[in-house]
């Protein structure tokens, strides 16, 4: 490990820009300072990998009408209900008589489908690969215990397409990518193995110490303009993934193309419930407006790794996590919170 962190502090090759795209590997950058020990000439720049901040403002007014309407409750993680839609947030909802319940787990709302037959709950399935197989399995227990009171709002997205999109559009300004190790557990390292074929670039997929994380970008500069995948996870993440999971979700969802907020619709990148299974669904369909409440934010360029978060005019003043604009400010896995929190740029 010594070697690894003296060949990145003093690498004097060409200036390489590496995408991480999975906010957990955000966030453990931040904290670890791994920025601090690298060569002026590898920058690291934050990708469209926290769910939450991916979801577009359509979706999050539909909870919120979700929430006013008689006999219904939202069921949601805490992160979402901060994230502003076109107007207003679900917590500016339930303060106006919205019912909305957060939980830890989706397999929480079971109990309370149980104990009020009379409420239909909604629960906001937001996510990447990695949660999709929880509600699968969320939507298997309410089929095999014939609990009809439970419906999702679905905003769930996959990654590739969208890394295939950045490739696309973001043509030779980005270097290389340190692959998400939780989707990764679930896909397995050969789901990346297309796009690094296709583009000529290298892709890593990583645990979130330190250390995996330092190893990874060591062989991302090492091996620059190769197509090749590396799995630097092995403990965790096999070449085929989960196929149990993989089966799972397929059993329940069906591709679709999705909108990304602040990006726009990209085909075949979202995962929707299949036909059979329509009445368990609150309407996810259709929603694709995506409006910036403050029209300073610059969220979208965030998750595009187009800017870092302290070059928004608006971060560190007048948007902080205890006053987030934009939801990379609010999520914990957003880009903004993790640069605000670890000081990240604002030295």
């Amino acid at each position: 490990m010594t070697d690894i962190k003296a060949f990145l502090k003093h690498y004097d090759g060409p200036a390489l820009s590496l995408m991480e795209v999975c906010g957990t590997h955000t966030a453990s950058i931040s904290r670890c300072g791994i920025p601090s020990m690298l060569s002026p000439q590898i920058h690291l720049i934050s990708g469209p990998g926290c769910p939450v901040c991916v979801t577009v403002t359509a979706y999050i007014d539909r909870l919120i009408a979700l929430s006013l309407e008689p006999g219904c409750t939202v069921v949601s993680f805490g992160d979402m209900l901060r994230v502003r839609g076109s107007r207003e947030n679900l917590q500016d909802a339930r303060a106006r008589g919205g019912h909305v319940t957060m939980v830890y787990s989706p397999m929480d709302v079971l109990p309370l489908a149980v104990q009020h037959p009379d409420t239909c709950y909604i629960f906001a399935a937001v996510g990447f690969e990695t949660t999709t197989p929880v509600y699968a399995l969320l939507l298997q227990e309410c089929i095999q215990r014939n609990i009809q009171n439970v419906k999702l709002l679905t905003a769930l997205k996959t990654m590739p397409p969208v890394i295939d999109w950045l490739c696309t559009t973001r043509s030779g300004k980005i270097d290389g990518f340190l692959a998400p190790g939780h989707v990764s557990v679930i896909t397995g390292s050969r789901i990346f193995e297309p796009l690094a074929q296709r583009y000529g670039l290298p892709f890593a997929v990583s645990g979130f110490e330190g250390d995996e994380i330092l190893s990874a970008l060591y062989a991302l500069v090492k091996l620059r303009r190769q197509g090749k995948v590396y799995n630097l996870y092995p403990q965790c993440v096999t070449h085929d993934g989960n196929e149990q999971a993989q089966k799972l979700v397929n059993t329940y969802f069906e591709p679709v193309a999705a909108s990304w907020r602040g990006i726009g619709s990209i085909p075949h990148s979202g995962l929707q419930l299949r036909r059979e299974y329509a009445q368990y669904d609150a309407g996810s369909s259709g929603l694709t407006a995506d409006h910036e409440a403050n029209r300073q934010c610059r969220c979208k360029d965030v998750l595009v790794g187009a800017i870092a978060p302290h070059q928004c005019p608006l971060f560190g003043s007048v948007c902080t996590p205890d006053t987030p604009c934009g939801a990379c400010m609010v999520s914990t896995e957003g880009s903004c919170f993790h640069y605000f929190q670890n000081r990240r740029g604002m030295s």
